[in-house]
């Protein structure tokens, strides 16, 4: 049976894009508390299902599909600038396909202004009214209203009109960083777009017998299983190790380990892979909020997946990607490999010189193509000390020196020298743990 939090969830779901939603609402029309209330309506909109906008209030929106990441909804423009919804607030989950800046004369703007767009104009009234029109919304910088019949015709058209206290520049360099910052996270995999759904997967309840296990293990090539209760919430996990040399006429629950490791359909796929790699998982049960089983990952699923990030090319470059991109190979004799790089305007701090986070970028992605070259392996970083380091200035250029002191089976330890003009400005040792691939 669903708890008051997922009926709540199950309500909200049911409702039509566009419904406005109150906490008080919510409690009156589900006999719920306003405290249960809240808490859902904060579930809701971790899961994309609502939206909170200032001066607005809570609305219900269509779940983004991640394939359309790139395209922002009016209502996310209204949060990026600051704005304040003048007309059309019906409109405010339509999806822009571009924006138009208004900075020409008024039939050369109509050109341009389609359906679905956004026009960027100052106080120029007539600009709003004809692109509203045309299946537009409008959005006023400088802080400027517009007249009544305009946002009367807002309204009807079901079209935002906003306006914003900044200037038209400052707009456009704010909507253009929110769609790149969208398309860096488009490109950030989920353990939603890699795991096993629960229907193509086995799981044992709490009072089923050990022979089940055994059943299991002659249809499956694994010997791992998430264990349930009688509302499907996992409670434990059972292997091999748990049930060799049991009486198979035992219950799961007098043997099963408790309280097992678990993932969000939300969570990375890089914190999901430290998470199995560190503790030697190789299933990990997929859960909700409520905890309860929604599938499986496998450990051979998430390295396949993180090998396949690795040779897809990346739309929006994080700092990470310019200094992989930058990282130029000088020797890769294994006893003397020699990486080189310049430092780039991206790569700074507020005073112009390396920033501290871009080098552990250069060391651990140096150290990382060493123990690939050696060992066939990737790594995840444990521990990394930086012995000391001088400032590097823009426009210098940098040559890093990873060095293999000691390695095992699992682990491994680097000693990276990073030199400019053939003077060392920073040494750093990093311990890792090895993935096989």
């Amino acid at each position: 049976m669903a708890t008051k939090h997922e009926q709540i969830l199950i309500f909200i779901e049911s409702l039509k894009v566009g419904n406005k939603i109150s906490v008080r609402q919510i409690a009156k029309e589900l006999n719920v508390s306003e405290g249960t209330a809240y808490r859902a309506i904060k579930e809701a909109e971790n899961q994309g299902l609502v939206s909170t906008i200032e001066r607005v209030g809570t609305i219900r929106i269509e779940r983004k599909k991640k394939e359309n990441f790139e395209n922002l909804t009016f209502a996310e423009i209204v949060s990026i600038v600051d704005g304040q919804v003048l007309g059309g607030r019906e409109g405010l989950y339509k999806t822009l396909n571009k924006f138009v800046i208004g900075a020409m004369k008024l039939d050369a703007m109509m050109r341009y202004t389609e359906r679905d767009s956004l026009l960027i104009v100052g106080n120029r009234v007539k600009a709003h009214e004809l692109a509203l029109q045309e299946g537009a919304a409008v959005l006023i910088t400088g802080g400027f209203d517009t007249d009544e019949h305009v946002k009367k015709l807002a309204d009807e058209k079901k079209l935002p009109i906003i306006s914003t206290s900044y200037d038209t520049f400052t707009v456009a360099a704010m909507i253009n960083r929110a769609i790149y910052d969208q398309l860096i996270k488009k490109e950030i995999i989920l353990v939603r777009d890699i795991y096993t759904p629960v229907e193509d997967t086995y799981c044992l309840t709490t009072k089923e017998k050990i022979e089940k296990w055994y059943e299991f293990n002659d249809l499956t090539t694994h010997s791992r299983y998430p264990v349930v209760d009688e509302n499907n919430r996992v409670i434990g996990m059972i292997t091999s190790k748990d049930v060799i040399g049991r009486d198979k006429l035992l219950t799961i629950d007098k043997v099963m380990t408790k309280n097992p490791m678990t993932v969000l359909k939300e969570t990375s796929l890089a914190y999901a892979a430290h998470i199995m790699v560190w503790e030697g998982i190789e299933i990990m049960p997929v859960v909700n909020s409520n905890h309860r089983l929604e599938g499986l990952i496998s450990r051979q699923d998430v390295l396949k997946a993180l090998q396949h990030i690795q040779r897809q090319p990346q739309v929006g470059e994080t700092i990470d990607d310019i200094v992989t991109s930058r990282l130029e190979v000088v020797s890769s004799d294994t006893n003397n490999t020699v990486y080189r790089s310049k430092i780039t305007p991206q790569m700074t701090n507020q005073l112009g010189t390396l920033s501290y986070g871009v080098l552990v970028s250069f060391v651990t992605e140096a150290a990382s193509r060493l123990l690939r070259s050696i060992k066939k392996v990737d790594l995840v970083v444990e521990n990394l000390s930086v012995y000391f380091i001088k400032p590097v200035q823009l426009e210098s250029i940098l040559e890093i020196r990873p060095r293999l002191l000691e390695s095992g089976r699992k682990s491994a330890k680097v000693d990276v020298e990073v030199f400019h003009e053939k003077v060392i400005v920073a040494k750093v040792v990093l311990m890792a743990q090895l993935i096989d691939r």
